[in-house]
């Protein structure tokens, strides 16, 4: 008794429902993020692009150039940005991975506005058992990113290489002005046939290089605009100073964009981000409510529960429903006419009180005189029936007589 009640507690219809639907919404929701969450997160993951505040990161310039009223914008899509009015600087972050064709591609779709490729040079983590913020990072070191990165068409053969020298200031020409960079110890360099140097590292390598045909730069050092700049004021200021200039020389450029397509942040092309943005959205709401009416539909019971019927009736008209059904099956229908016939003879011929002792001839004669003048003939039908060729012939001449019977003995 305890065992049977148990059993029919445990089972809550509502319960199995409310997990069936979180469930439902659970899976859509995961899918969402999936396809969403590159566009929809914060960026702040530690890495060396726009949205990270953590050193390798540029944040603090992103921050610090929309204090002071300038246009900064952060691009997640890689389609052709082109205004008739607006040209920004278009700021390129790559990381030790990025694919060379992944850089020409966005200076394509920049439509000739200035681009500053930002090249990357730290490899940052979080040490385990180190205590720091969400988004910071402990500890990190620096490698040369391969020579390669720079797209050949644009940069021609670079070489890309790291120089050790005492912390010093570098002249720069820029913009038609002498501006100072202060570079680091450990300081990233780039030389070329195909570029001219802005900005000169301790050897001879360039930390600021623009391409010789168009008005693309090369920042091989990223210490001087990323969040690790910012830890004193001058820095801070040489990195404003830095990034005012490039734009200055760059025809002028109206703001800053910066790109983080290619640190994973950008929302590319795929079928499962299509179905969660317009106009696909709509075709995903549909297929979502016509599930949701699919599973309504076999929760809910409609009308009254279906009773299971016999699978043999019990009655005279299934008893003769079976028996055509059987003789219809052995293809015997035109062997019954004989039987039909004979059967309406007797059964009008008892009803109408026929004369005893008539053969079949003088029955049917005698049932031809009281049907009215200008009617189907028994006697002819009778004859005819049974040499009916098809079931067409044959059913149209049983009805014949079956409509004499009734007429004859008022019966259906």
């Amino acid at each position: 008794m305890s065992d049977n009640a148990t059993g029919e507690t445990s089972f809550n219809p509502r319960l199995m429902a409310g997990i069936v639907v979180l469930g439902i919404v659970a899976f859509i929701a995961l899918w969402a993020l999936i396809a969403l969450g590159p566009q929809i997160g914060s960026g702040n993951d530690g890495k060396g692009h726009a949205l990270s505040k953590a050193a390798p990161g540029y944040a603090g310039i992103v921050d610090l150039v929309e204090r002071a009223g300038a246009s900064v914008d952060v691009r997640r899509s890689t389609k052709p940005y082109v205004y008739e009015d607006y040209e920004p600087l278009v700021v390129l972050t790559p990381t030790h991975q990025t694919r060379p064709e992944e850089i020409a591609e966005l200076i394509a779709g920049a439509g000739g506005a200035p681009v500053l490729i930002v090249l990357p040079k730290w490899r940052a983590g979080r040490l385990r058992g180190t205590d720091t913020k969400p988004g910071w990072v402990s500890g990190g070191y620096p490698i040369v990113p391969p020579s390669k990165l720079l797209p050949s068409e644009h940069f021609g053969k670079v070489d890309i290489r790291a120089e050790k020298a005492a912390a010093a200031p570098a002249p720069a020409w820029l913009a038609g002005r002498n501006i100072s960079v202060a570079l680091p110890a450990n300081v990233q360099t780039v030389a070329g046939d195909d570029i001219e140097t802005l900005a000169a590292g301790p050897r001879g390598g360039a930390v600021l290089a623009r391409a010789k045909s168009h008005d693309y730069y090369i920042l091989a050092d990223p210490d001087l605009i990323n969040n690790f700049a910012f830890a004193t004021p001058d820095g801070a200021r040489g990195a404003v100073t830095l990034i005012d200039a490039i734009a200055e020389d760059g025809d002028a450029a109206d703001g800053l964009a910066f790109d983080v397509t290619l640190n994973g942040l950008g929302g590319g092309r795929s079928l499962l981000r299509f179905a969660f943005v317009p106009p696909f959205i709509g075709i995903t709401l549909c297929l979502i409510a016509a599930g949701l009416f699919a599973l309504w539909q076999a929760w809910a019971r409609f009308g009254p529960a279906l009773t299971p019927q016999r699978a043999i009736p019990v009655s005279k008209a299934a008893l003769i429903a079976n028996s055509a059904d059987l003789i219809k099956q052995a293809g015997r229908e035109l062997e019954g006419a004989g039987d039909y016939v004979a059967s309406l003879r007797a059964a009008i011929a008892r009803r109408l009180h026929a004369p005893a002792g008539l053969d079949v001839a003088a029955t049917d004669g005698w049932i031809d005189r009281h049907l009215p003048p200008g009617s189907n003939l028994f006697s002819a039908l009778a004859r005819r029936l049974p040499f009916a060729r098809n079931n067409h012939e044959f059913l149209a001449d049983a009805q014949a007589l079956h409509d004499i019977r009734k007429d004859l003995i008022r019966d259906s």
